[in-house]
């Protein structure tokens, strides 16, 4: 007597073994995908680390960059090493104010307050040019000052109780002054041109500022073109983390209003020999 499965051909495969062969054509998609998958990561690595290169430098042209504070002229606000971020985008909606913190390029006109050795190959130079473009090296013609006068202020100092005047309303530094500093140890008397500011260090006595430059075309001053934004924010070393703002001493009504009005007083002046002309003309056309 024959059993059934001999009735149909060969023995039947155990069941143990079914499971083993489906267990292996299972497993090996998987481990294929895996492959491909780490395959298709170290690819388009390189595109990743191009793109976010490529996002980085049009952020820092044109919204916000970090920069490297190299030097002492600014201290305490700023200490040798920290890095603050400027705003790029803020002098497009408002006007530069008298006690912002803004870096600016001296190329072609200033001496750097420090000296920074060329690159001695392409390649170092291409790492150099990354650091300064993300703040991680310092810019050797970029320099960080705050805002005293804007164009058309008369900058003076100083008056019998040694402060810096702006348009001969006294201005008072103590909250950012550095200890023990005088506003400053020379006496100077400009109005700055339009379109022009006058700057200084917070650390007086270290600083190579406007003072340093009064023999320059605009006494002194820096073209507003030059400006590269404003410094708002500390962000390295974590521990110093703050916004910079503006001291409450440039939000003097007084100081203000002054300034304020010598757009409109340079209009007047130069409308008034205009209407004298014109009536004249009119009563010789008579």
């Amino acid at each position: 007597m024959t059993s059934e499965g001999q009735e149909h051909g060969a023995a039947r495969r155990p069941v143990e073994d079914e499971v083993d062969v489906v267990a292996e054509e299972a497993q090996k998609p998987a481990e294929d995908g895996k492959k491909e998958k780490k395959g298709s990561f170290w690819k388009e690595l390189p595109v990743l680390v191009v793109v976010a290169l490529a996002l980085a430098l049009i952020i820092k042209t044109f919204v916000i960059q970090a920069f490297y504070i190299p030097s002492e002229s600014m201290e305490n606000t700023l200490l040798t090493n920290d890095r603050v971020l400027v705003n790029k985008l803020v002098y497009h909606t408002r006007d530069i104010e008298r006690g912002d913190v803004v870096v600016f390029s001296g190329v072609d006109s200033w001496d750097g307050e420090f000296q920074v050795e060329e690159p001695a190959n392409p390649v170092a130079g291409f790492f150099r040019w990354v650091g300064t473009a993300f703040g991680v090296v310092p810019g050797e013609k970029d320099y960080i000052k705050r805002v005293i006068g804007v164009g058309g202020d008369h900058v003076k100092c100083c008056d019998s109780a040694h402060r810096i005047t702006v348009n001969g309303v006294p201005i008072d530094e103590t909250s950012y002054l550095y200890p023990g500093n005088l506003p400053s140890g020379e006496n100077f008397d400009i109005t700055v041109p339009p379109n022009r500011l006058w700057v200084m260090g917070d650390h007086r006595q270290v600083s190579l500022d406007s003072r340093s430059h009064t023999g320059d075309p605009g006494g002194g001053s820096i073209p507003v073109s030059q400006v590269i934004g404003r410094a708002f924010v500390i962000v390295w070393p974590f521990a110093r983390a703050t916004s910079i703002p503006i001291p409450d001493t440039f939000a003097q009504p007084a100081l203000q209003a002054l300034g304020g009005s010598v757009p409109l007083v340079a209009g007047f002046a130069l409308a008034a020999p205009v209407l004298v002309i014109r009536r004249r003309w009119v009563r010789a056309r008579r």
